[in-house]
């Protein structure tokens, strides 16, 4: 299971590069949830504070719960007691840049893995597996008038 510190996340995708400065924890939300299907794994994005009051852009992510900490936590402290109440820790992938968070995961063997590291290995990944999943472009367009007419000939619906 995939653990994400959000807004840690967010800056650091924001200050990568001038492209990545405007993307938003909803897209940040979109594509790690594209990532975990693809993969076939389950993910959890923490994020500080109550979150935006509509909450309805974050729905629909199937493979990836979103969690605001609230007013009286942190997300940090949230992500601390995931990975200590986790019965698989080693099965845990923990992405934050924060050194608490770091150390936490590894104290229970969970591997931690940096914002921009996971980030860039994501989107390699996402990139490697659109490639290979590409579909032909007649598939979606069907067959022409012209191929429909031949096999309705050929099959005895028309002669």
């Amino acid at each position: 299971m995939l653990i994400v510190d959000g807004y840690n996340l967010l800056r650091a995708v924001q200050n990568l590069t001038d492209q990545s400065s405007g993307i938003t924890d909803i897209q940040i939300c979109q594509l790690i949830n594209e990532y975990l299907y693809r993969m076939k794994k389950k993910g959890c994005l923490v994020f500080d504070g109550i979150g935006p009051r509509d909450k309805s852009p974050f729905n629909n992510l199937f493979c990836l719960d979103i969690i605001f900490s609230g007013t009286t936590r942190e997300a940090d402290d949230d992500i601390e007691e995931m990975i200590l109440e986790s019965s698989a820790p080693k099965s845990l992938i923990v992405v934050s840049s924060d050194r608490r968070i770091k150390k936490s995961a590894e104290k229970r063997k969970a591997t931690a893995v940096d914002c921009v590291d996971f980030w860039m290995e994501m989107l390699k990944q996402l990139e490697r597996k659109k490639k290979k999943a590409a579909e032909p472009q007649a598939k979606f367009a069907g067959i022409s008038e012209s191929e429909t007419d031949f096999w309705l000939r050929e099959f005895g619906f028309i002669k």
